[in-house]
């Protein structure tokens, strides 16, 4: 093996890094075979003239991205050989839904066939949400995270001291914050994101014609959820019905027994609350988009389909803006834009 390793001692790359790049590049090469044993730690920094601690700092890293492994008494052994010649990506999700899976999907696509994403979904919990990038440090090449979390007493917050503090140990052009731009992270990761408060206030103003027609607009938003919202949503909601002047409320669900009256107008945002409203209208006979009106947040097929209004993020264009990033080496914010689509339900 020791006759494939290059180490420049002129060049201003840390030794430790060239020992992993040169190690990577003899097995994408296939100088290096899957189980090969590689030289101790003493014998590598011996041949090199290198202090043990920088072969031994480089080794730890190959061991935590898979690449080499060691057995106790009887040295390294090469342990990966597949993927890695492709760009490897740790994307970390606060929970399974079908916009979520359409974000990951659509990164997915855009990103290409050299890259491998490694998906985890960590519902929102800061301690899962820890210890997977604990786990998984200096492993990956970038690492892709929607920060959404939730505090003890079930309320959405976008980050905690702890969160930011681990996020900020990440190399600014590894790091990629999707959906949320309320991370106080300096030097400017790449972030694609929504804007909560603006984006349903200015989403609600271009339906404004619509929705005032309507006696009374109820928004319905979860106030201790699994996976909670952002109380932006609730204030965007309030200034636009403030500003035109429009008889409002908030409940926080649909209830088996609540009443509906004719001339009100229902933003939900589960979809456990859409199924139980639509149920309480075939229930009461009541006529969707006449005597009822509906919009749902964020869109899905099956929401287009049934011919419910929405507002919602474009959440393939997230996606896709996250890949070219990465791919372009840009760095900076984009706003993904948010849009209202208007329906047979309202």
């Amino acid at each position: 093996m020791m006759k494939f390793i290059k180490i420049d001692k002129n060049s201003r790359v840390p030794k430790y890094q060239q020992i992993i790049d040169s190690i990577i590049l003899n097995i994408s090469m296939g100088n290096l075979k899957m189980d090969q044993k590689i030289p101790s730690i003493n014998s590598f920094s011996e041949e090199f003239y290198l202090s043990r601690d920088t072969v031994e700092k480089a080794y730890s890293i190959l061991k935590e991205r898979n690449i080499i492994t060691s057995i106790q008494g009887k040295g390294f052994y090469i342990s990966r050989t597949k993927l890695i010649n492709k760009l490897n990506i740790l994307f970390l999700i606060n929970k399974l839904s079908w916009y979520k899976m359409e974000i990951y999907y659509s990164f997915m696509k855009s990103i290409g066939p050299n890259a491998y994403v490694d998906l985890h979904i960590y519902h929102c919990d800061e301690s899962l949400f820890l210890n997977l990038l604990e786990k998984h440090k200096r492993t990956y090449d970038h690492y892709v995270i929607m920060p959404h979390f939730k505090t003890e007493d079930q309320q959405h917050t976008s980050t905690t001291v702890d969160v930011t503090q681990a996020m900020s140990k990440i190399p600014r052009n590894k790091l990629v914050i999707m959906g949320n731009a309320q991370i106080p992270i300096e030097d400017n990761p790449i972030t694609v994101y929504e804007d909560y408060e603006q984006d349903i206030f200015n989403a609600l103003n271009k339906g404004v014609k619509k929705i005032a027609r309507y006696k009374k607009i109820i928004l319905i938003y979860p106030r201790k959820a699994v996976h909670p919202y952002p109380k932006r949503i609730t204030r965007g909601f309030t200034r636009f019905c403030v500003k035109h002047n429009l008889d409002f409320d908030i409940f926080d669900k649909v209830h088996d027994d609540m009443i509906l009256f004719k001339g009100d107008l229902f933003i939900t945002i589960e979809e456990n609350d859409l199924i139980n409203l639509m149920g309480l209208l075939k229930e009461k006979k009541l006529s969707l988009g006449k005597d009822i009106g509906i919009i749902s947040y964020n869109e899905t097929p099956l929401k287009a389909l049934l011919g419910i209004s929405t507002i919602s993020t474009d959440f393939k264009l997230m996606g896709e803006a996250a890949a070219h990033m990465i791919l372009d080496n840009k760095k900076g914010k984009v706003k993904v834009p948010f849009r209202f689509t208007n329906r047979n339900s309202m």
